[in-house]
């Protein structure tokens, strides 16, 4: 056979090498270079993801040096303002500024439901002198939503209502928006509802009020954001729902453009057409 032996192969020729390569394991990086390779990542894959690898990931993604490191390149923006009133790091918990940064809520309208077709379909309520109503009303906590207490408690933040209602019925019926700004005990803390607005006066009516909560005192934690309508002629079983489209919004004051609230059009009184 020469120079050839076993299954065919040269002599000369080692048999390849079988053995499986290792592998990389972040878990032998210091923990500085694991929070580098994790930076990386959008802010929906560590918390709902990485997080839960493994108990020396998790005290990463919770950490505030991680997000701290996130923050200036995810809104940089925000972060004139935001570097100013950052929570302490030594806050216990996981550091709400994970949350800040998966749910986004600088511009973006809170409210659920908020262009519902459905609109006002609550049960009917006692509004004023004892009369019947429909209600709809949402309460927000606006740390669930990623809002810190430093930040909120700072000065630099205003908060926007936006509502916007019509009527084609030609029904004789009442609307009423009433907004609040609550404490950690649903104390009021600010509070804006404009008069009682007639409406069937024509065939068609549409109602647009727009406000601006600035210079919040401290200590603003909830939104309570209200809307009531009484139809004197027709009950809410026998009219349906009311269409509504409203927006409840949070900015950092002389940091986020003006062009990003556009959308929701200039401060204006309630119009009737």
């Amino acid at each position: 056979m020469g120079a050839w032996q076993g299954q065919g192969l040269p002599a000369s020729v080692a048999t390849p090498d079988t053995e499986p390569k290792e592998e990389l394991d972040l878990n032998r990086l210091p923990n500085e270079l694991l929070q580098e390779v994790l930076s990386y990542l959008p802010p929906s894959t560590l918390l709902r993801h990485c997080r839960l690898v493994c108990r020396r990931w998790r005290d990463v993604v919770d950490g505030w040096d991680l997000w701290r490191s996130i923050l200036p390149w995810e809104h940089p923006d925000l972060w004139p303002v935001i570097r100013t009133c950052l929570p302490p790091a030594d806050a216990p918990g996981p550091c709400i500024l994970g949350r800040f940064c998966e749910r986004r809520p600088i511009g973006r309208n809170l409210l659920r439901n908020s262009q519902s077709s459905r609109g006002l379909g609550g049960s009917p309520g006692k509004g004023p002198r004892g009369s019947t109503w429909c209600q709809q009303k949402q309460v927000l906590d606006l740390e669930k939503e990623g809002l810190w207490r430093e930040l909120l408690d700072s000065g630099n933040i205003e908060i926007r209502v936006s509502d916007w209602w019509f009527d084609d019925r030609d029904a004789d019926c009442l609307y009423r928006l009433i907004v609040q700004l609550l404490d950690a005990n649903q104390a009021v803390l600010h509070h804006f509802s404009p008069l009682p607005f007639p409406m069937g006066l024509n065939l068609f009516f549409c109602l647009q009020v727009n406000h601006v909560f600035s210079n919040l005192k401290k200590g603003v934690r909830f939104v309570s954001f209200e809307h009531w309508i009484r139809d004197f002629e027709f009950s809410h079983e026998q009219h349906g729902n009311y269409p509504l489209h409203s927006s409840m919004t949070v900015r950092v004051r002389q940091a986020l453009p003006d062009h990003a609230f556009q959308a929701l059009g200039p401060l204006a009184e309630p119009s009737q057409y």
